[in-house]
C-alpha cells in the first residue's frame, strides 16, 4: 500500500504546480459532467481524488450554499495548487487516501471521480469504500475529460482488452462493489460512467 501512495504521490506531486496549464480548455467538461451526476441543492458530494480541485466550483454551483462539497486528494501538491486557483473557497480540501475515507456511512448523495479509476491501486476495494459513503440511490460519476482512445494516443500506447475503463470490464467491477452502472459514454470528447449505489 505504501509503495502504491509513494508512486501516485511522486507522479502527481511532480506535476501538480503545471497541472491545469498543461489541460487548460477542460473546464467546460467537468461542468457538463457534473450536470449529469444530478445534483441536487443541500446536496452532500465528494469530489475523490480532486486533484487541483477542477470539479469543486460547479460542484458547489449544484448545491448551492446549503449542500457540502468535499474534496479529497492523496498528494499534498495537488491540493496545494488547489489552495492557489482559489478553490478551496468551493469545497472543504481532505488530504485522505480514497481507501480509508475519513467520512460517515451513507453520508454522501453523489460521488465525483474524474481520472481516478486508472490510478487506483485495489479497484474493486477501493470503489466498495466509495460506495460505502454514499447512500443507497446516490450516484457515482467516473469522468475524464478526453475519451479512452484519445487518452491512449496522448500517452503514446495501445488500448488494451483489460482496461478497466472498457465497459465490459467496468460493469462488472462496478457490480461487485455495491453499484450498478446506469449509463456509459466513452467519445473522443469525454468519458463519463454514471452508476447507481445500490441498497
Amino acid at each position: 500500500m505504501a509503495d502504491d501512495h509513494t508512486h501516485v504521490q511522486e507522479f502527481f506531486g511532480s506535476r501538480a504546480a503545471h497541472w491545469d496549464t498543461r489541460f487548460p480548455d477542460d473546464g467546460p467538461s467537468y461542468a457538463a459532467a457534473v450536470a449529469e451526476l444530478g445534483l441536487r441543492p443541500g446536496d452532500a458530494v465528494l469530489d475523490a481524488g480532486c486533484g487541483t480541485g477542477r470539479a469543486l466550483p460547479p460542484l458547489r454551483d449544484a448545491v448551492g450554499t446549503h449542500g457540502t462539497v468535499l474534496g479529497a486528494d492523496l498528494t499534498p501538491a495537488m491540493l496545494d495548487a488547489a489552495v492557489r486557483a482559489g478553490r478551496q473557497r468551493s469545497g472543504r480540501l481532505l488530504l485522505a487516501d480514497v481507501s480509508r475515507l475519513p467520512v460517515r456511512s451513507e453520508a454522501l448523495d453523489a460521488v465525483f471521480a474524474a481520472g481516478l479509476i486508472a490510478h487506483l491501486p485495489r479497484p474493486a476495494e477501493n470503489l466498495r469504500e466509495l460506495a460505502r459513503v454514499v447512500r443507497p440511490g446516490g450516484r457515482l460519476a467516473l469522468f475524464h475529460p478526453i475519451g479512452r482512445a484519445a487518452l491512449a494516443a496522448r500517452q503514446g500506447r495501445q488500448l488494451t482488452s483489460d482496461d478497466l475503463r472498457a465497459e465490459p470490464n467496468l460493469r462488472p467491477l462496478l457490480a461487485g462493489s455495491g453499484w450498478q452502472l446506469e449509463s456509459y459514454a466513452d467519445e473522443d470528447s469525454r468519458f463519463l460512467a454514471l452508476a447507481v449505489r445500490r441498497d
